[in-house]
């Protein structure tokens, strides 16, 4: 066990979860009936962005290579999900993932597995698409299904004070070409922040629409720099809504449609573009924890069971220590077994991870 117990500092971090009453099923079950079918790997906890709702401006200190999972480690660990856990989805993401440079290579070994099932994985990645030009149809080649992009502005000023970069040409681009090669559905991600994007949901989703990309906006969440979120000062799901419907007709898909995903969905029309569909991932106003069947892989080997969570399992030490597969797999359900009912965002004693978004991975 490492970690501390005191009053007003964050709670046990342990290696040896308490998996008593786990039902012996090789899948990874919660106490509450969730099973984990997707699983996020952060290759990297760098990033070539600043993006204001996700790291401070000066950036964080990369960890050593020596305490980054190599890129056979990975592939092992996305082995053993698919293999023993019955794992189906996998999406690839960061920091930037494009700055791993084995990424190819990983997509291509993922993408020649299949799962507990006999089924090939679906997989994805999740990028801001600085590079994507250059290395979208060599990752397509590779077995990429689809790729998720980070545009929070079709603004350049606007993008390049909220990424604190002067980039979106080289994202724009990126997701022209993901589409191209057939990296589709393209989705584009946008976070909207009081005072810096908040009147660019309807120029993203038009854009998004003119260009047969699928928009996902994603509620502000507390995991960039400290401080730095208020619950109080946050663009909620309702405060788009209402943004989009001044130029939109919003059409809601239902729960039908969302299945597990995180996000809800409408049918976007106007007069002036063709029409499409929004999604809203409101992780703090809408929590979709009871429906959540994701598991994440840390750059540096651990296994968090929420995105928000205050527990990790060290997979890196226990695979490097000469742990079997067998015993890899069981950790790791016990890491899914003691998952919490909910984020608990809006409870009084909530704590923010204490990894920023880009050391978590999305």
């Amino acid at each position: 066990m490492n970690g501390s117990v005191a009053l007003g500092i964050p709670s046990v971090r342990s290696d040896e979860p308490d998996v008593s009453g786990r039902p012996n099923t090789p899948l990874l079950g919660d106490r509450y009936g969730r099973v984990g079918r997707d699983l996020r790997v952060s290759l990297t906890d760098k990033c070539n962005l600043r993006c204001q709702y996700c790291m401070p401006e000066e950036g964080i200190d990369p960890l050593p290579n020596d305490r980054l999972l190599t890129d056979d480690e990975i592939v092992r660990l996305i082995a053993i999900a698919l293999d023993k856990l019955g794992i189906e989805e996998i999406r690839f993401t960061g920091g930037e993932p494009l700055l791993r440079k084995g990424l190819e290579s990983i997509v291509g070994q993922a993408a020649a597995m299949t799962n507990h099932l006999g089924l090939k994985p679906e997989l994805s990645l999740t990028t801001n698409a600085l590079g994507l030009s250059r290395r979208a149809a060599r990752l397509k080649e590779a077995g990429l299904d689809r790729v998720n992009i980070s545009i929070d502005s079709v603004d350049r000023d606007i993008y390049a004070k909220l990424t604190r970069r002067d980039r979106l040409h080289d994202a724009v681009e990126g997701a022209r070409v993901a589409q191209e090669v057939g990296l589709t559905p393209v989705k584009v991600n946008a976070v909207l922040m009081p005072g810096v994007n908040d009147d660019q949901a309807s120029p993203l989703l038009a854009f998004c629409l003119d260009h047969g990309y699928q928009l996902r906006f994603i509620e502000y969440m507390p995991l960039g720099p400290r401080g730095s979120w208020k619950r109080g000062d946050m663009i909620t799901a309702g405060d788009i809504l209402e943004m989009l419907e001044k130029d939109f007709t919003l059409t809601p898909l239902g729960d039908t449609v969302r299945g597990t995903s995180p996000a809800e969905l409408w049918r976007a029309e106007s007069p002036h573009h063709p029409a499409g569909n929004v999604g809203i991932i409101a992780s703090v106003t809408r929590p979709f924890c009871g429906n959540c069947d994701r598991t994440r892989l840390t750059a540096d080997g651990k296994i968090r069971n929420c995105l928000f969570g205050d527990s990790e399992v060290d997979l890196m030490g226990l695979m490097r220590s000469g742990a079997s597969d067998d015993e890899i797999a069981d950790r790791w359900r016990g890491a899914m077994w003691i998952k919490k009912a909910g984020h608990g965002i809006d409870d009084e004693g909530f704590l923010q991870p204490d990894r920023p978004m880009s050391a978590i991975g999305g």
